[in-house]
Order: structure tokens, then sequence, then C-alpha cells
């Protein structure tokens, strides 16, 4: 990358040509340094490090520099010819340049004195920065449908889940540009106006924005990109290595800052129902195999009415599928088994019965209790519990509403305080696999199963209590009685 901060002295008349714009660089926020065997400096970021020896001491001085304050061209010159000499200036710059190459450094577009743009790489390597990009003349610029902009403490900064960058924007004339472009449309022209700038400075900053996806010419999104949701995408890219440097996995972020959430979720002062324990050696010397169970499973959307599904039913199919059994902690968290496979073992998600028909139960909201085996009242039948009903049943095509759904949610604290990045999709995995489970066992069962698309959260909420943002409701179940066959 070429220098922006100064050109060559113009012989005619000794004069320093200034470029307009004056970049800088500084480690990336949270990098780490540490001190090596002689001159050797070890740069940390995340899991990621990179190792450096017989730096001499200009480009150690450079190194340490970056990790406390941004520096530009002459500045590094300058520090590395003070320490070193002007011979080693080559090196330090070599080096300044891979690691803005590799995505070590941040880099902050100024002009004057004044900051417009913080270019922050979310990868490492190479190939995880945008492509140089160049804004053509006359084009009205337009935010992306997928770029988003966010607050980062006291400064905006802008993104595209599509791209490996965040844009943070010091200058506030540079979110008014942002919302221009969200407007009307942003060329050359204006931009230079709404940001105070030359023609010069405006076109730099409209490049940048350009290569990290904030800012495209007009016309209608092309595919595969049309398909996407800024939220599902972003979601897509932060649970997946390889385009960002950010932590994933079992990192336990919050284990010096909250208590981790034990495995049983309780109420107890709901009212409790003691459920039959069902005989599985029985229930397996009488079921069909599994094989015919998969060949069998299918989506119901008919219920027996008249003859519901009864207690000790719905206490079998719960037990078979959400049984807890706690198997003592591991890393200062409980864990526990069930049924179906669990990351880290930690069991985030509970089942809420929300009974409209069955035999031997009150109709109501309920939570069943995997570990003692028990059903909680937490809301009797009224206003919600038709609401939830009604939107069960148009989401599954019914012509009545279901006699069990099955809503399912997440306690995201229990999940989240070990994991990060990956948080939500595991969520969703493990819903899937719930569901899947639930198909296998009321196929077995003779009952009828089918999962929703959705459900209303908002309703489940108000009804049961519960903090959205503690414990969402993430999918949802509906279960009843199979009508008889009609007679051939």
């Amino acid at each position: 990358m070429p220098s922006t901060t100064a050109a060559p002295t113009e012989p005619e008349t000794g004069a320093i040509r200034r470029l307009p714009v004056r970049e800088e660089y500084r480690f990336r926020e949270r990098t780490t340094l540490s001190n090596g065997a002689g001159d050797a400096i070890t740069v940390q970021y995340g899991r990621f490090q990179l190792h450096m020896e017989r730096l001499g001491l200009g480009r150690r001085a450079m190194l340490l520099r970056l990790a406390d304050e941004w520096l530009d061209d002459d500045d590094v010159q300058h520090l590395v010819a003070t320490v070193e000499g002007e011979n080693r200036i080559l090196r330090a710059q070599v080096l300044l340049r891979r690691l803005v190459t590799h995505a070590w450094l941040r880099r902050r577009l100024s002009a004057g004195n004044r900051p417009l743009l913080e270019i922050d790489p979310q990868g490492l390597g190479a190939s995880v920065l945008p492509p140089p990009a160049r804004h053509r003349p006359g084009v009205r610029y337009r935010m992306s449908r997928l770029a988003r902009i966010d607050a980062d403490g006291d400064v905006l900064c802008a993104l595209s889940p599509a791209h490996a960058v965040v844009v943070g924007c010091p200058d506030p004339r540079v979110a008014g540009l942002l919302a221009t472009a969200a407007v009307q449309g942003c060329d050359l022209d204006r931009a230079a106006a709404v940001l105070g700038v030359s023609a010069a400075v405006a076109g730099r900053v409209l490049d940048e924005l350009i290569g990290a996806g904030i800012l495209e010419e007009p016309g209608p999104p092309a595919a595969p990109g049309v398909f996407w949701s800024p939220a599902e995408l972003e979601v897509h890219h932060r649970s997946r290595v390889g385009r960002h440097a950010l932590p994933v996995g079992g990192t336990y972020r919050f284990r010096d800052r909250l208590p981790a959430e034990p495995l049983r979720r309780a109420f107890p002062d709901a009212p409790a129902t003691d459920l039959p324990e069902p005989d599985l050696d029985a229930v397996a010397a009488a079921e069909p195999t599994l094989t015919d169970v998969i060949r069998a499973r299918r989506s119901i959307r008919a219920h027996d009415d008249a003859h519901p599904i009864a207690l000790d039913r719905l206490a079998e199919f719960l037990y078979r599928v959400q049984a807890t059994r706690p198997a003592g902690e591991h890393d200062g968290i409980e864990v526990g088994h069930r049924p179906y496979p669990g990351g880290g073992g930690l069991y985030e998600l509970e089942i809420y019965p929300l009974v409209l028909s069955c035999a031997g139960l009150s109709p109501g909201l309920y939570h069943y209790d995997g570990t003692a085996h028990q059903l909680r009242l937490l809301a009797p039948a009224g206003p919600l519990t038709d609401r939830m009903a009604g939107y069960a049943r148009a989401a599954a095509a019914m012509a009545g509403p279901p006699q069990v759904l099955l809503v399912i949610t997440a306690r995201v604290g229990r999940l989240m305080w070990k994991y990060e990045g990956i948080g939500y999709p595991m969520i969703l995995k493990h819903s899937g696999v719930l569901t899947e489970l639930m198909y296998l066992v009321a196929t077995a069962m003779g009952l009828a199963p089918c999962a929703l698309g959705s459900g209303d959260s908002a309703a489940f909420a108000e009804l049961s209590g519960i903090d959205p943002l503690a414990e969402p409701a993430v999918a949802d179940f509906a279960l009843g009685s199979v009508l008889p066959r009609e007679p051939r």
C-alpha cells in the first residue's frame, strides 16, 4: 500500500507536496504484545499469534508504539531513524505494509487532523480484506441493502456482513453522508459538500465505503445476495470461522462476571402434577423398529378431538424426549444428559406444553420439569392461550387448534455463559434435533405430530411471565391423538 502522507520534494520550489488524506495505523483492539528472548515479540489476537524475531530496535519500537497509538508513515520514519538510523527505515516500512496487508492493523483516514474513517478488519490474513475499490464520476451511490449502522461507544460503525471490515465514523458528518446515500443517493460532489472536504478527500471516503460494501451502485440486488436478510447473513458469518478472527466457541467469557445457571429450570411455586414414568423396556419390545418409524414419519394436521390425548400418553412422550439426568459439573457449570445431543451437555432447551384438550389434565400453560418428571401449571386457560392456539392452528394449516402445543424455549444465558459467536446457531441446531426426536417418538407412539414454522412469542412471554431476552420461544410443535382410520 503506498504512502498517503507525503510526496517527494518538488525540485523547482523545494516545497513538500502533501496528499489530501492522512493514513494512520494501529494494532486492532484486544491485541496484546509480549516480549520474547532477545528482541523477539509475539503479537496475540484471540486464538491467533504472530511471532517475530531479529527485529532490531527500530522495528521493535514501531510495534510497541502501534499497540498504544496511531502512527503514520512520517511517524514511523522519524521513530526508526531516531532509535536505529535512517538505513533501517525501509525494513520498518516493509513490516508495516505486511501487517496492513494481513489485517493485523486498523487504518484511520483523516483530512489534516480531522479523523474521518477508521477501518477495522474482522479477519486475519491477506485474503480477508476486500479488494481496493474506486468510485466512478457521476454515479449516485446508495447504502447497501445488507449494510447496517451500530453505536460502538461514542463512535458510529457501519458494516456489511458480506464483507470482513467494520468502518468506524468518528466524524458525525460521515454518518450524515450515509443517511444521504440511504435516502437519495450520493455522488462525489454531494459527498464533498456533506463532509465539507475537497473532492479528492471525498473520493477516498467513497472508495473506502464502496470497498467495505457499505455503499453500492444503484440497481436491483442480484442473486444470491438478494435472498439474505442482513440479520441472517450476519448470524451465519459470525458463527463460521475463516472470514473473521473474532472469538468462536467455548470462551467462557462470562465466567468471572456472572454465575452459571443451574441445569434444572425450576418453578417451585407453581402447582405440580407428578407424571407416571414409562417402562422403556416394555416400550422397546412392543414398538416398531427405528427404520419403520423413520419410514412412517410425517406431519399429521388432524386430531381426534372426540378422544383427545391422555395424560399418561403425554407423560410418556415428554419423558422420552426430555427426561433430564444430572451428570455433575464441568468447568464451573452443571451438565446433564437428555435423549438428544446438546453442546457441552448444557441442555438449554425447555418444553412448555400449552394444553388445550388432554384427558386427565386441565387446560393451561405448563412447564415440563424433565429432572423431576413433573408438569407445573404456570397459567390457566384464557384469552392468551386462545390466541396462541389460534396462531398455531393457522401456522400448521389445521382445521382446528391442536390438542397440545409444545413451546420450546432456550435459556440463552445457560448456553452463552460458555459459548461465544455460535450460541444462537447452536440453539437452532438443538431445536432441530429435538424436533426430529419429537417426530420419531410421536410416530412410534401412534400420535399426531406436526412442527410449526413459527409461533406467537409475544403471547407466550406475556402468559408465562418469562423475559423473552432471558428465555425466548424458539420452536413450536403440535401434538395430539390420531383420527381412527376409516374401514376399507
